[in-house]
């Protein structure tokens, strides 16, 4: 792996950093700016049927940058040696918080499709319950923590 990352090492931290921009940088973008703009609509059917749609288009991007964000994630630390690293402990918080991540993610995307169910019954009151917790309290999580995450890549990497 060692070798494998020497050749392609460049490559590999690229795809990482760029899968963390996607998903941390695209909850950022949802829930400060499309989230705000998405409240202007008026009509309840539209509003929430934009919101449903732009999630999905979301979790489109989403889930292979967070398959690929742990693929890479594991090249960097074997190819890298960070085993014997000081810097190790840094590694496993970051497993940790990513870890976290992709449990709040899976709720997400879960709670997503309920609504998506609700709204094609035409249950939009359910469907907008469905959705609070997301805008109140579970994408903001994410953001906090994908920001601590990419601070502690940065001192892995800076160091």
């Amino acid at each position: 792996m060692s070798e494998f990352f020497t050749n392609y090492g460049s490559l590999i931290v690229f795809l990482h950093i760029i899968s963390a921009v996607v998903w941390v940088g695209g909850m950022i973008t949802i829930r400060f700016t499309v989230h705000y703009s998405i409240q202007e609509i008026e009509e309840p059917k539209i509003k929430l049927g934009r919101t449903l749609e732009f999630l999905r288009r979301f979790f489109n991007i989403v889930i292979p940058s967070i398959i690929i964000l742990l693929v890479t994630a594991v090249m960097m630390s074997i190819g890298l040696g960070l085993k014997e690293s000081p810097l190790y402990p840094i590694v496993h918080i970051k497993e940790a918080i990513w870890s976290v991540m992709t449990v709040i993610f899976a709720l997400i995307y879960l709670k997503r499709n309920k609504a998506q169910r609700f709204f094609n019954d035409g249950d939009f009151k359910s469907a907008k319950e469905a959705l609070v917790p997301l805008a109140l309290w579970m994408i903001p999580t994410n953001i906090a923590l994908g920001l601590i995450a990419l601070y502690l890549g940065v001192t892995l990497r800076g160091l």
